[in-house]
């Protein structure tokens, strides 16, 4: 299966996220924040990321998206998000500031999540 990479700073939704995933035999690799997950991109060499969009700071996911895709990096991206929510902020993908692949409201349904990660692999 897919080697899928989950960089978040929330360790439920990450333990979660990885016991779901691994359940469908995909290999999983964890980072807590945008400068460690920089290093699992390298050393990891996911098919898929999944991020969080607030870690550190504010912006770290949408900064950490940007790099991936300015270094050239093009596997699926899957943003993790509860912005909208907590803030009223609405945004949606965009090649320049937002370059992912797709959106998913936190907390996110394992049915749901492993659902995307199948979508965004066959792409």
């Amino acid at each position: 299966m897919a080697k899928v990479l989950i960089v978040d700073d929330d360790p439920d939704i990450v333990e979660a996220s990885q016991l779901f995933l691994e359940k469908e035999g995909h290999q999983i690799e964890t980072a807590n924040n945008r400068r460690d997950g920089m290093k699992k991109v390298e050393s990891f060499q996911p098919d898929l990321l999944i991020l969080d969009v607030m870690m550190e700071q504010p912006d770290d996911g949408f900064a950490m998206a940007q790099d991936l895709r300015r270094l050239g990096k093009t596997f699926p991206i899957l943003m993790l998000t509860s912005v909208a929510s907590a803030s009223g902020l609405a945004f949606d993908k965009d090649s320049e500031m937002v370059p992912v692949d797709d959106f998913q409201a936190k907390p996110v349904e394992p049915a749901t999540l492993v659902k995307k990660v199948a979508e965004l692999l066959n792409r």
